[in-house]
């Protein structure tokens, strides 16, 4: 239980007692009418006097009412909210829930973030468990981002972000993570780097596939060999990621460059570097992917591939209330493109 502390009683905090949910028939009675009432002004149907709509909207306001989104659904069959499901809340999903609530305001309907807190016992097949959990009666469909699975079954419309396994039989929003993964290796070798090693992503994550796939093609197309001692899997985790680097920057021969899969990755090699003397771009060139708002304010700022987050929050949220409205999109998907921002952590080979 959590506990709020207004005061202090014979020198022991006392927990305050939480409020009791204001009702419909508070509502009523403060306002001098029946409940009927009240249930008409709410919903806006006729039959009630202008100055009498006027005083229970007051005391709506003044009580702070708010119908109960359970009672909602089962009287309408309709909640007007949807549901965000994400594994954890981390740069990544957070740039995306900017995206998506640009695109439900003024739509009608009510967002609601419901996160799995990145619980590694429950990590594949999380979706399944939390889709049951809100739907029927709390959303009306709802955005998975980064699903393991997505043989979801849900009587509501569902939409996929960035699914572990790539575009399936639900509407579908990604990025061009091949493309980003080549452009960022390109930029790279058009430096003169040879020795670039590679931060990889979660191996489970067909999107770190594509990444990675990128910087092989872009590599063999330059007629360059990879070492396989420059390969390390970071997981798209900082501490994986700063293990790694540090392994990678302690090679007899060690590279000239690191491409990580995220920026978080890259954030973390740029620490790894620092902590061992060397210095960013001039010893070591760093670029990430994502274009997370932390690579702008890293000490050098981040050279990465742009991937446009937000817009695959947006997209995913249109998507949705075209479903919810009845369009046709079982087999929509929209892969959105990859872009090199080019910073100051990168620099050509001396």
């Amino acid at each position: 239980m959590s506990i709020v502390v207004d005061n202090v009683f014979n020198g022991y905090s006392r927990p305050v007692q939480p409020t009791p949910r204001v009702t419909i028939n508070d509502v009523a009675a403060a306002a001098g009418v029946s409940v009927a009432t009240v249930s008409k002004v709410i919903n806006g149907r006729y039959g009630v006097a202008a100055a009498t709509t006027a005083r229970v909207q007051q005391v709506i306001r003044e009580l702070g009412y708010e119908a109960s989104l359970v009672a909602q659904s089962l009287r309408n069959q309709r909640t007007n909210v949807i549901g965000i499901l994400v594994a954890d809340l981390e740069p990544f999903s957070t740039e995306l829930l900017k995206g998506a609530a640009d695109e439900v305001r003024g739509s009608g309907f009510e967002l609601v973030v419901y996160s799995a807190s990145g619980r590694s016992g429950d990590h594949v097949g999380w979706e399944r468990r939390y889709l049951s959990r809100l739907s029927g009666t709390l959303i009306d469909g709802a955005v998975l981002v980064t699903p393991t699975v997505v043989d979801v079954r849900h009587s509501a419309p569902v939409v996929a972000v960035d699914p572990h396994t790539g575009p399936a039989h639900l509407p579908t929003v990604d990025s061009d993570n091949l493309r980003g993964g080549k452009l960022a290796t390109e930029h790279l070798l058009a430096q003169g780097h040879r020795r670039i090693a590679m931060l990889t992503g979660r191996p489970d994550l067909q999107s770190a596939q594509l990444r990675e796939q990128g910087y092989r093609a872009a590599m063999a197309e330059a007629g360059v060999e990879i070492d396989p001692s420059l390969l390390a899997i970071g997981g798209y985790d900082a501490d994986l990621s700063y293990r790694c680097a540090h392994e990678l920057l302690r090679l007899p021969e060690r590279p000239t460059a690191v491409f990580a899969a995220n920026d978080i990755s890259a954030i973390a090699t740029v620490r790894a570097a620092r902590e061992l003397g060397l210095r960013v771009p001039q010893d070591l060139s760093v670029l990430g992917f994502d274009n997370i708002p932390e690579s702008a304010l890293n000490d050098p700022p981040l050279t990465t591939i742009h991937q446009p987050i937000k817009e695959m929050g947006r997209q995913a949220v249109a998507m949705l209330l075209a479903l919810l409205r009845g369009e046709d999109l079982r087999s929509a998907h929209v892969t959105l493109d990859t872009s090199l921002v080019v910073r100051d952590s990168t620099a050509p080979l001396t």
